[in-house]
């Protein structure tokens, strides 16, 4: 969410960055319902103020065994104003809620504007192999993973891991937990189920719905990434500033309605329903931000150099970043099979966004004023992707990078 004064103060830079991102919104509508009610509480507060100053009039008068009927009526007159304002304003600070929440992050000046075809490299590591096979015909021939009998059980992209497979989805796990630790980050396996109000406080709810899982018969939802839930931790909380930043390695399984596009994806594991992931996140004073946005996409850039994979960062532009972002880098590795690079982490600033919707502030001392943290994640590894990609790396059994062997106790995935 906004700053509110920003949206009183700056609607022109609100505009701009509407434009820049491709969305169509009625701001007009929003700075008009922020109008009314901030007209509603002034005038609520006024009427409250009214009613007490007859309340100790009508004290008075009877203290003093004069006639307090005026001062009665005022009460009783101010009384039934008031409960009728106070609807107003609900009503009021509901409409303007609604649509506040709806409103995008701002966008970061360095980040390109345009849709996809805007987006800029800015490096790239490694190189990328020219021939390899499918991680499809890989699973097939090994016998390592089954989506045909997941398929029968659950449906479409949903799989069996079976064997060194499911070693391996371990050990990248481990070492993606210990990698993460080495550098100060605390693990945390969140719920995998997560209520409405945590939900809409990590995310715009209208634009994820369709992409998570709702629990029938309940104000529940499974998680679509461990980052939803951990920016929902300190929910309502004042921090110490003095130990920020706050960086967890949130670990979990994670659900979504991966639909993909124009049928990519439909056999394999890269694109799937459910899979493990280790994330990053951070909690993190305003103006250490940008620090610590650079400090967790060369912490993935080194966990991907470690595995040995060829991969390129990419700078989002405006129209391809999602809407809680200020600032997105993608990680993308090379799949041999499919001779093109393909997304296996975003890193992403939210300024104080999340922050603000959750009520996520800090201060130093207890005579300061509070201030909202900025919030920060980042995949590290998204297990499925991983496996797939050095599937498609490998000859013959899969080759187990070095940092994962004392994982796997082998070099070669060979059943």
């Amino acid at each position: 969410m906004l700053d509110p004064a920003l949206l009183r103060e700056r609607p022109g830079d609100v505009r701009a960055m509407l434009r820049a991102r491709g969305v169509e919104f009625d701001l007009d509508a929003l700075i008009e319902a922020d109008r009314r009610r901030r007209d509603l509480i002034a005038e609520t507060d006024a009427l409250r103020a009214e009613r007490n100053r007859a309340s100790l009039a009508v004290s008075a008068a009877k203290k003093e065994g004069r006639d307090a009927s005026a001062p009665v009526a005022q009460v009783r007159g101010a009384a039934a104003r008031l409960e009728s304002l106070e609807e107003q304003r609900a009503s009021a600070e509901s409409d303007y809620a609604a649509r506040a929440s709806s409103v995008p992050n701002m966008v970061d000046p360095s980040v390109p504007v345009g849709d996809a075809s805007a987006n800029r490299t800015e490096r790239s590591w490694g190189e990328p192999a020219r021939r390899g096979r499918s991680h499809v015909d890989c699973m097939e021939e090994s016998g390592l993973a089954d989506v045909a009998r997941a398929a029968k059980v659950s449906g479409a992209r949903f799989y069996y891991l079976r064997g060194g497979l499911v070693k391996l989805n371990r050990a990248l796990l481990s070492y993606a937990l210990d990698f993460l630790c080495e550098r100060g980050y605390l693990e945390v396996q969140p719920p995998y189920m997560i209520g409405r109000a945590a939900m809409e406080g990590a995310v715009i709810a209208e634009d994820f719905e369709d992409v998570i899982y709702k629990v029938e018969g309940h104000d529940l939802f499974l998680i679509g990434t461990s980052e939803h839930a951990v920016a929902a931790m300190h929910s309502g909380e004042i921090l110490d500033g003095a130990r920020l930043p706050l960086r967890y390695a949130g670990v979990s399984p994670c659900f979504r309605k991966e639909a993909g596009a124009h049928g990519r994806d439909q056999k394999g594991i890269f694109r799937v329903h459910q899979f493990d992931k280790v994330e990053q996140f951070s909690f993190a004073r305003p103006e250490d931000s940008q620090a610590e946005h650079l400090r967790m996409l060369r912490a993935a850039e080194e966990f991907y150099r470690s595995l040995g994979i060829p991969h390129r960062v990419v700078l989002l532009s405006t129209g391809d970043m999602g809407k809680v972002s200020s600032k997105t880098w993608d990680i993308e590795a090379w799949m041999p099979g499919q001779q093109s690079y393909r997304e296996v982490v975003s890193c992403s600033n939210c300024l104080d966004y999340q922050a603000r919707r959750l009520g996520v502030r800090y201060r130093d001392r207890s005579s300061d004023p509070t201030s909202h943290v900025h919030t920060l994640n980042s995949t590290l590894v998204a297990t499925t992707r991983v496996m797939a990609c050095l599937m498609e790396m490998s000859d013959g059994p899969i080759r187990v990078p070095d940092a994962l062997q004392k994982y796997v106790g082998d070099d070669r995935i060979r059943s």
